[in-house]
């Protein structure tokens, strides 16, 4: 009863029919209280014109979640036609009709069957008619109304987004915003405190804190030092009901890491630093490592290292690691023990990027003393120059001093210094240092020409430690003196025409020389005045060049053919040096142009022709007799090492004899022994034997025997001496079967002995039955007089020419 005292005061809808157009609506209308007992009552009808036919039902509300056994009343359908009398009859369509929603069709109660979830589905849309139970005809008209799901608090509040990762910088002020954490309820938020949420923290005071409504976390304290703790981790609560108890909480961990900020000056862990360098280090070489210490990471520990001042100041430098962040010193120049033995450096670190919030603090550098130790090495000798120069004259004598190099001990013990002229530097040997005193002088004659620049490396020693050496470059230039005369730039190959007109060139002449006067090359020219030449004459035009000119009177080749034209060049050295240079000019015949047709080479060129020719072909006989020779000799010698076999005995360990020619069989073969083969079946006999039989059954068969003794002997020494070579066997075969041998023929073809045996008895009817092919050696088989068949075919000369192809004749298995 109390459930229809709160549905009377709720609004309910009226659908009416517009007049004129058939449309209907809904109209909102106050309906009376309900009786306790009493039943539902409609409005007046009195306060429109027309009856109306309107649905009147309460607004239904369903609470989630409900629990109980029964099914939950949702509310009642009720029409104005319906007058309790049983004739009206509702039925209920859309979304859970019949699945989720039931309605008593008598009385309208709509009732839920399941339980409901608002946050998987919020209301559900429904249609209600009301139907004549016995015409099953609608006496209303269909109408839509919702079902509306009322929310519970059945869901707490959770972090989609989390956990959660911050940064933040350290020592950053309070209030200082690190992250917002977000929280979601999936409750009603427009009834009740369902989804209404609350943040606070559980974990993190008292570094960090956060807002309660928008989850805004926030730095609680002014002094975070990453350098302590560099990382925080929070846990957030979320709870709904705005926090109050019995409401519903999420929470997430949020890590808040801190950022480095240049908050600490570099410090040098000591105030003082001492190394040891060695004298002989090298020029650049890093002779000590110094680290300040920075707490701070990144960019703001990089560090710049400077020498504030010290006696070493210009000796050493240090430079910056940009890895490790040490301080490098390095040598800057040559250290000397015996000048100083130590040196000391302040040195300063400072940040290379400095943040002005922390400099009220105080400089951010440091400052270190480094003391450099010099140790004391014998060090090798050292020459006051690495790179000399001297001069010499290509006309100076053996012995002539060239220049002198000095070397000294830079340790204290001054060892003598004894001097040497590297050997790959002065293969030729023209120059020789003395041991002593360095002096440089010439061993052989020089030649500018040839060498124009000798570079030496001379070598110091000491004598108390002959391990430790320097060496230096000694660069000797041999300066030019008159001695190579000038000569023709080429051969001129020269001809004048028959034809030419006198004065006129035909030739012009330049000179070269060796020599390098230091004013230049000038050439004089002239002609011998033992060979003064009527034909020619020579002009010198002062440019080192000359010309020869033709003289009045012509040429003829029928009188001279070729004419030789001594040329004299000197230069203008003092004293003079001068060359005859022999021009041959050929007369040849030329056209119109001056172009020569024919010169017909003179006698003279052409015996110089055929006599270098004749001497350059005696000289390539004689070395390919040379080679063949040597090639001979080496083929003899080879082939008396090797022994005598042919290919195919070295692949088949094998001597086979082949004969291509029919001889005469057995009887044939005189050179040879042939005890071996008569004898092969017999056993045990050694090498030794058959050499001794071989040797004795073969000297008096034939005078020609002595030529295969000896090597035949020289090979059963060789063979009997090599115990691992293998038994090498001899096969003779013979195309032609003789008489005369004692292993007796293993044919029936030409057996005498053998006539009157079982075996001539055969018939050889066959052979003619064979047909054709075989009619001949039917014919050879043929029944001798007497009866029977031969053994062997009658063969006379004449066909025995003629049956070669038909006829194989066996061969005797002297194996």
């Amino acid at each position: 009863m109390d459930l229809l005292w709160f549905l009377s005061a709720l609004s309910v809808f009226t659908l009416q029919e517009r007049a004129g157009t058939g449309a209907m609506t809904l109209k909102s209308v106050l309906l009376r209280q309900l009786r306790p007992g009493g039943g539902a009552s409609a409005c007046s009808p009195a306060q429109h014109s027309r009856r109306r036919r309107s649905w009147v039902w309460n607004q239904f509300f369903v609470l989630e979640e409900f629990t109980g056994n029964d099914p939950l009343y949702v509310g009642k359908l009720h029409s104005d036609v319906d007058k309790g009398d049983g004739q009206v009859r509702y039925v209920l369509t859309g979304e859970g009709a019949a699945s989720i929603f039931s309605i008593d069709e008598s009385t309208g109660d709509i009732h839920a069957t399941r339980r409901l979830d608002r946050e998987q589905q919020a209301y559900y849309t429904l249609r209600a008619q009301a139907r004549n139970r016995d015409t099953n005809r609608l006496v209303e008209p269909e109408s839509q109304f919702i079902i509306k799901v009322q929310d519970v608090n059945d869901n707490e509040p959770k972090f989609l987004d989390g956990p959660y990762t911050a940064r933040v910088a350290e020592r950053s002020p309070v209030g200082t915003s690190v992250v917002t954490v977000v929280a979601t309820d999936a409750d009603d938020p427009t009834y009740g405190n369902s989804a209404r949420l609350m943040y606070s923290i559980l974990q993190g005071q008292p570094y960090f804190s956060v807002e309660p409504k928008t989850g805004v976390v926030r730095t609680a304290l002014p002094d975070l030092d990453r350098e302590v703790r560099d990382s925080h981790l929070l846990v957030v609560q979320a709870k709904d009901m705005i926090g109050q108890i019995g409401g519903l909480s999420g929470s997430t961990s949020v890590t808040v890491i801190l950022t480095d900020v240049n908050d600490n000056p570099p410090h040098f862990p000591r105030r003082s630093y001492q190394f040891s360098v060695r004298e002989s280090e090298l020029v650049s070489t890093v002779v000590a490592k110094i680290r300040a210490v920075d707490p701070d990471e990144g960019p703001n520990a990089e560090l710049d290292y400077r020498i504030l001042d010290g006696d070493g100041l210009g000796i050493f430098s240090i430079t910056t690691d940009s890895h490790t962040q040490e301080g490098l010193i390095t040598l800057h120049k040559n250290l000397d023990f015996e000048t100083k033995s130590s040196y000391m450096l302040r040195v300063e670190a400072s940040n290379l990027y400095v943040d002005a919030r922390f400099l009220s603090s105080g400089p951010f550098s440091d400052v270190a003393t480094v003391r450099l130790l010099v140790q004391n090495v014998d060090e090798p000798p050292v020459f006051h120059s690495s790179v000399s120069w001297m001069m010499v004259s290509e006309a100076a004598a053996v012995g002539t001093e060239v220049g002198s190099v000095l070397a000294r001990d830079p340790d204290a013990t001054n060892s003598p210094i004894r001097y040497s002229i590297d050997r790959q530097s002065n293969l030729e040997r023209y120059f020789h240092i003395d041991s002593g005193t360095g002096v440089i002088t010439t061993a052989q004659p020089l030649d500018r020409e040839t060498v124009a620049v000798h570079n030496i490396t001379v070598v110091a020693t000491e004598r108390l430690d002959p391990s430790l050496t320097g060496k230096a470059v000694v660069l000797i230039s041999v300066t030019d003196v008159n001695d190579n005369p000038p000569s023709l730039a080429i051969d001129y190959d020269t001809f004048v025409c028959e034809n030419s007109e006198p004065g006129q060139i035909v030739q012009t002449l330049s000179a070269v020389d060796r020599d390098e006067p230091e004013e230049g090359q000038h050439f004089l020219f002239s002609l011998s005045e033992a060979g003064q030449n009527l034909s020619f004459t020579l002009r010198d035009n002062k440019d080192n060049t000359a010309s020869i000119l033709t003289r009045p009177g012509g040429f003829l080749q029928r009188d001279q053919l070729l004419h030789l034209l001594p040329v004299v060049i000197s230069d203008s050295s003092r004293p003079p040096l001068s060359s005859t240079n022999t021009l041959s000019i050929t007369v040849c015949t030329c056209d119109a142009a001056g172009e020569p047709r024919s010169c017909r080479q003179g006698a003279p060129l052409l015996l110089l022709v055929s006599l270098q020719s004749a001497v350059t072909a005696a000289v390539l006989t004689c070395i390919l007799t040379l080679l063949g020779v040597v090639v001979v000799t080496a083929a003899i010698r080879r082939r008396r090492r090797d022994p005598l076999t042919v290919v195919a005995e070295r692949c088949v360990q094998e001597n086979i004899v082949c004969y291509d020619d029919e001889g005469g069989g057995e009887e044939d073969t005189e050179a040879f022994d042939m005890l071996a083969l008569r004898h092969l079946n017999t056993t045990g006999q050694s090498h030794q034997t058959q050499a001794r039989t071989l040797t004795s059954t073969s000297e008096p068969t034939s005078e020609g025997n002595w030529l295969f003794l000896p090597f035949i002997r020289e090979r059963l020494q060789q063979a009997d001496l090599d115990s691992a070579a293998p038994p090498f066997d001899s096969l003779q075969t013979y195309a032609f079967e003789g008489s005369g041998s004692s292993a007796a023929s293993l044919s029936s073809l030409n057996s005498l002995d053998s006539f009157n045996s079982q075996e001539c008895q055969q018939n050889y009817d066959l052979l003619k039955e064979w047909g054709p092919r075989f009619r001949k050696l039917a014919d050879l088989y043929g029944h001798r007089e007497g009866g029977g068949w031969p053994c062997s075919p009658q063969i006379t000369p004449v066909e025995w020419r003629q049956a070669p192809v038909l006829i194989q004749t066996p061969v005797d298995n002297q194996e």
